[in-house]
């Protein structure tokens, strides 16, 4: 923790903690930042209070120096008031400061994290608005009163030049990053943006890099003088090929405009490029239902606090099941905003608030909830970081949604009968997540962005979308034929027919250097010394298989069951299972499949499974294994599916969530009940399946060679395996930096399990994030694993990354990484290995 603390001082209460919110994303939590804003008055917040001010500055105070920030009139009185109040010792090292609230706040933690005195972070907090100037083009020069050191004449001085590939180039945070990551080292750093032909500045200012208006695809030159100067470059060389920590973002940032359908044309509109592809096919309108919030007096307010409790309960079960829905079909990277829309519902300043309003005026729940919600969007439209921003759509979506139970009314399904373009206003992250690529061909909508939640959603399903167009989109009627180009950002209402021919030419361009690819794909993955890696696919439904044996996968490395138990008033039967398990292994014409047995309970709850009572940790609880063997009706009936389709397929059965020897074996007694069962009636299944676990709990990993004599192979789950290991919750976002599957702790993990595999001539394979990570795959090869699964959309680069790589070369990184003392120097060495072309 930087020994400098901040304190931030406001008339209003939401707009402090947006501004703290932001500055603490950009230093993850490495300053002490405290709020001292508003005041206990519900018919009129604002104000300040030097009480609160003078406890803010106590509760963060360090002898190193505290900063306040203030914004207009009182706040400067308060904040002047509340220092007379400390001893006499503690006032000196008390520092009013006049700059700005949000840019001042934000370069302030920055240079404080970095290391800066007292003096340097008020004269970066000052220099803020400076820099945002140059941004803008309202001055010229880069900041002056902060200029490079001079520096021993003969230290060495190195250089690199670097492109910028993360989708908004150096904003906030990346430039945050930057400037924490130069601040470690004791060479001199000095940056220009190539690009845009700036002078040199200081690469530990913050504002003086922001000065360089540095976006994607900017080139960039740094220089290093001083003894560390290799380390330094080497340490920056590394956020670069990290994106800065956006990898997955950028993976899935809106395409280039670009004009190849040139002319314009009667029926054109123009709107914004979100997602690539070309859609051809008839109209269909989508309009929530819009609830009008009326606000009354109600008497019984504790009957009406329990009741906007029940809503806010029933719209976090229902996220829940979006969130499970969405991590099988787009993956649990894109599916993490979910997440956080289960965190707002937690928000006990939210809830709080709600709760005093309900009790204290006694207004009804729909009024009061509406209220703390358009507070909510009002400080996040305040802020200045587009990111921030692009969540009010997710604030949108649960506001609504919780409006909607609290008006008894049933959620808007979405049923096409014929595959369609679907024109809306706009739709929610919720929205857009449950849309069947296979019948919503295209996505046209008169709000959003191409960085919106939905706009990156849609990419991943890869629908075709272009949003912004012309409000007369929304009075076509359903049928009316549309064409849309996601990658021009331009739609047609009634496209003339030299439209439509280009178009399609487009479409089977584009369709034509798919197959390509996949047909390259469908090559083995082998290293350029000559060891061969399978690569399988994680899915979620049927169509996922198709999606992965188009893809190459070369079989199904996990096969996530819960789809079929989702959406739905009981459990699936086993007829049901079975014909969709024989479905999934005819698509596969004999190549494996592994097939993971239900993981649902504690985070992930079955409605009509009851657990009976709440969890404090559900990520400690009563899940995976554990829920199946205390429901011995729902697992065997999983069990008698799985075997009864293995007969003529490669079928085999994996076991969430182990973490003890009698788990394995209390589930191998059951499962050969079954067998015996099945044998009994006469029911043909493969007497020879394959039995392996997952490999996610610490606890499975320390006694590896206990359970590799039990199975027949293992999996490793990087992404629990890693938050139990760092005993910290990917979901909060608090900790959630901790949670990196590329953490030295996290590697000796996996080269434990690896080994204990290896010894029992079993294979091992991993199923995490990590494995669709091209970054990583240096590590993971030279870990010895003998299978990476990953989902169906990454298998021809994952492949690619293989082919590129030898095995020698890999355990040499890994040698070294398992030396490091943290995930960013293991990120530094693959990148500096990777750019030597050792590899």
């Amino acid at each position: 923790m930087a020994a400098i603390a901040i304190v931030i001082v406001s008339h209003s209460k939401q707009l402090a903690l947006g501004v703290r919110e932001l500055a603490a994303q950009m230093v993850q939590g490495q300053v002490s930042i405290a709020v001292a804003a508003g005041i206990e008055d519900s018919e009129n917040p604002l104000g300040t209070d030097p009480i609160q001010v003078y406890e803010a500055i106590a509760s963060v105070f360090s002898d190193d120096g505290v900063l306040v920030l203030m914004d207009l009139g009182s706040a400067l009185l308060s904040a002047e008031m509340a220092i007379e109040f400390l001893p006499e010792a503690q006032q000196q090292k008390v520092y009013l400061c006049e700059a700005p609230l949000v840019e001042g706040a934000i370069a302030a933690v920055v240079a404080a994290a970095a290391g800066g005195d007292i003096h340097q972070v008020m004269a970066e907090a000052r220099g803020a608005l400076l820099a945002k100037a140059t941004q803008l083009g309202l001055v010229s020069s880069p900041l002056s009163a902060i200029t490079p050191t001079t520096t021993n004449i003969e230290s060495p001085t190195r250089e690199i030049q670097l492109i910028v590939s993360n989708r908004l180039g150096l904003h906030a945070r990346p430039a945050a990053q930057f400037v924490a990551t130069a601040a470690r080292f004791q060479s001199q750093i000095l940056v220009r943006n190539l690009t845009r032909n700036t002078q040199l500045v200081r690469g530990d200012s913050i504002n003086q890099v922001t000065t360089l208006g540095v976006r994607q695809g900017h080139e960039l030159l740094i220089t290093a003088t001083g003894s560390d100067a290799d380390e330094a470059l080497a340490a920056l060389q590394a956020l670069f090929a990290n994106n800065f920590g956006e990898d997955r973002v950028a993976l899935n940032s809106p395409p280039a405009f670009q004009h190849e359908v040139t002319p314009t044309t009667h029926g054109e509109l123009s709107g914004i490029a979100a997602s690539p592809g070309v859609a051809i096919a008839p109209v269909v309108h989508y309009q929530p239902t819009h609830i009008i919030v009326t606000q009354h007096h109600v008497e019984n307010v504790e009957a009406e606090w329990q009741r906007l409790q029940t809503a806010i309960h029933t719209a976090q079960q229902e996220i829940q099941a979006v969130f499970s829905q969405a991590s099988l079909q787009i993956g649990d990277a894109e599916a993490a905003i979910f997440d956080a829309q289960l965190l707002f519902l937690e928000d006990p300043v939210l809830l709080e608030a709600a709760k005093e309003r309900i009790l204290a005026n006694h207004i009804n729940a729909e009024a009061v909830w509406q209220a703390v919600v358009d507070e909510v969007i009002a400080s996040y439209h305040i802020l200045e970081d587009s990111y921030l921003q692009e969540r009010v759509d997710d604030v949108l979506d649960v506001g609504r949604r919780v409006l909607r139970l609290l008006a008894g009314n049933a959620p808007a399904n979405l049923h096409l009968e014929q595959p369609a373009i679907l024109v809306a206003t706009d739709l929610t992250p919720s929205d857009t997540a449950g849309l069947d690529p296979t019948k919503v061909l295209g996505i046209c909508t008169t709000s959003g962005s191409a960085t919106s939640h939905s706009a990156i959603i849609a990419r991943t399903l890869g629908i075709p979308a272009v949003l912004g167009v012309d409000a007369q989109v929304l009075h076509l009627a359903d049928g009316t034929l549309m064409a849309l180009d996601g990658e021009s950002g331009r739609a047609w209402v009634e496209p003339e027919s030299h439209i439509l021919d280009l178009l399609s030419a487009k479409q089977s361009a584009w369709q034509a250097a798919q197959q390509e690819a996949r047909a390259t794909a469908h090559q083995p993955a082998i290293t350029r010394d000559g060891k061969q890696i399978s690569v399988f696919a994680n899915i979620g439904s049927i169509n996922d298989v198709q999606v992965a044996v188009a893809s190459g996968a070369e079989g199904v490395g996990l096969l996530r069951t819960e789809f079929l138990y989702l959406d739905r008033t009981s459990a699936p039967t086993e007829e049901e299972q079975l014909a969709v398990y024989q479905a999934i292994a005819q698509v596969l014409d004999n190549r494996p499949l592994i097939i993971r047995t239900l993981d649902v309970g504690g985070d992930k709850p079955l409605p009509y499974l009851r657990v009976g009572f709440p969890e404090a940790n559900p990520f400690l609880g009563w899940r995976g294994i554990r829920f199946c063997l205390d429901h011995l009706d729902l697992f065997k009936t999983q069990l008698r599916a799985i075997l009864r389709a293995s007969v003529g397929h490669q079928i085999k059965i994996m076991l969430p969530m182990i973490a003890t020897v009698t788990e394995v074996r209390a589930a191998k007694l059951i499962l050969g009940e079954v067998q015996a069962e099945l044998n009994q009636a006469g029911i043909a299944f493969d007497a020879a399946i394959k039995v392996g676990i997952m490999i996610e709990v610490p606890s499975a990993v320390a006694i590896a060679d206990q359970l590799a004599a039990e199975v027949d192979f293992f999996s490793i789950g990087t992404n629990d395996l890693s938050q139990y290991v760092m005993a910290s919750d990917r979901t909060n976002p608090r900790v959630a930096n901790l949670v990196d599957a590329l953490h030295p702790a996290v590697l000796r993990m996996v080269q434990q399990t690896v080994q204990a595999a290896h010894t029992a001539g079993i294979s091992v394979g991993l199923c995490g994030e990590l494995a669709a990570d091209t970054f990583a795959t240096p590590i993971l090869l030279g870990l010895g694993l003998d299978e990476l699964s990953v989902n169906p959309q990454s298998i021809p680069g994952v492949k690619q990354a293989i082919a590129r790589l030898s095995i020698v070369a890999s355990e040499a990184i890994v040698a070294s990484a398992l030396q490091q003392d943290s995930a960013t120097h293991v990120r530094e060495l693959i990148s500096t290995e990777i750019g030597g072309n050792r590899i």
